[in-house]
């Protein structure tokens, strides 16, 4: 029996699901605790109006969804991991748009009750994908040397380019 969850594996940070399955987990509880029982750290809600916030939680939300989505259809369209360095879809305008999608869900609920203590925690949490992604991609880097050296200078590591071609040329 294979004790590992899926193909590919060892292209991901060990026990990288625990982080992905606890950080939301803490989060959340910090989130929902502060902007709803405790109220310790919200008073910026006071000067943001709900309708505004409710409005941005829903728009970041939804650019989040659309990375994950577009993230899974570009790298996951076989089961098996890709022999050959990805460049293409939405992986020509960021490096790492699932884990940017990710990190914009928590910001849209940041938008939805703006705790600074949940913000405190969403800077502990970027700075674990962070840790994640450099591991990562020092794994491809050794997969796809000067293929992947190339592809780092020409897309954002977190920061999507609307401005770039959605391939990118890397010779």
């Amino acid at each position: 029996m294979n004790k590992y969850r899926h193909e590919g594996h060892e292209r991901e940070i060990p026990h990288g699901h625990i982080y992905h399955a606890i950080m939301p987990i803490v989060f959340f509880i910090i989130w929902f605790l502060d902007s709803n029982i405790f109220r310790i750290s919200t008073f910026l809600n006071d000067f943001v109006p709900f309708s505004f916030r409710t409005f941005l939680f829903i728009l970041v939300l939804g650019i989040a969804l659309i990375f994950i989505m577009l993230s899974h259809r570009t790298i996951f369209s076989t089961h098996q991991p890709s022999d050959t360095l990805i460049t293409t879809g939405i992986l020509g305008y960021v490096r790492n748009p699932m884990y940017f999608g990710i990190l914009l869900i928590y910001v849209a609920f940041l938008f939805l009750s703006i705790s600074l203590m949940s913000i405190g925690f969403f800077i502990i949490v970027f700075l674990v994908y962070n840790w994640m992604v450099n591991f990562e991609e020092n794994l491809l880097e050794k997969m796809f040397r000067d293929e992947y050296i190339s592809y780092k200078k020409k897309v954002s590591k977190w920061v999507p380019n609307p401005f770039k071609k959605s391939h990118v040329n890397i010779k």
